[in-house]
């Protein structure tokens, strides 16, 4: 199971899983322009460390609880969906507020770490496609997902700095909003 089809499959589904993570980046971006590359790097690291984690606990409950994963299983997007329009309201309200008070808003550690949650928790789902791997296996899955994830959430926030800057007022509304769609696409595609 060690061939070449088991690293581009990994690298497949790691690229499939991080687009969520991938237009959160970009929205984050958008919302702050100006970020510190620390922070750019600090969300990649911890969109990679959710998008690794969250397979290898859905590998772990097949594993142990396979009938507790199956019953939560309906309730994924429906987290993922309240999670994100959560945060996306907050950046829609920041972004009028702003127009008031010109203060500039920045997506906490608090938030960074709500939207790692939610933009990952889709992948508990991948724990079942990757169920029949070692334990090995499932880690060096895991771990190309993290990687991929990482270099595609750097990638977003870059791209999102550019349009931010040039959206200036509008990009943390129009962050959020797209938090908000980001949300409601993962609950469509999860009854397709």
């Amino acid at each position: 199971m060690w061939d070449a089809m088991f690293f581009v499959n990994s690298a497949l589904l790691g690229v499939a899983l991080a687009m969520d993570a991938f237009s959160v980046s970009v929205a984050n971006g958008m919302n702050e322009p100006c970020m510190k590359k620390r922070k750019i790097f600090g969300i990649a690291g911890l969109f990679g460390f959710f998008q690794a984690l969250m397979p290898m606990l859905g590998w772990l409950l097949v594993h142990t609880l396979v009938s507790f994963f199956e019953a939560l299983e309906p309730f994924i997007p429906w987290t993922a969906l309240a999670l994100l329009s959560f945060i996306g309201i907050k950046m829609i309200i920041d972004g009028v507020k702003k127009k008031e008070c010109e203060e500039k808003t920045t997506v906490g550690f608090a938030g960074l770490l709500i939207q790692g949650i939610a933009t990952s928790i889709d992948a508990l789902s991948v724990g079942l496609s990757i169920a029949t791997h070692t334990v090995w296996q499932a880690l060096v899955c895991a771990s190309i997902i993290m990687v991929i994830t990482f270099a595609i959430c750097i990638a977003g926030v870059y791209i999102g700095k550019k349009f931010g800057s040039w959206l200036s007022e509008k990009a943390t509304i129009f962050g959020g909003i797209i938090l908000i769609l980001i949300g409601i696409e993962i609950c469509i595609t999860s009854f397709i």
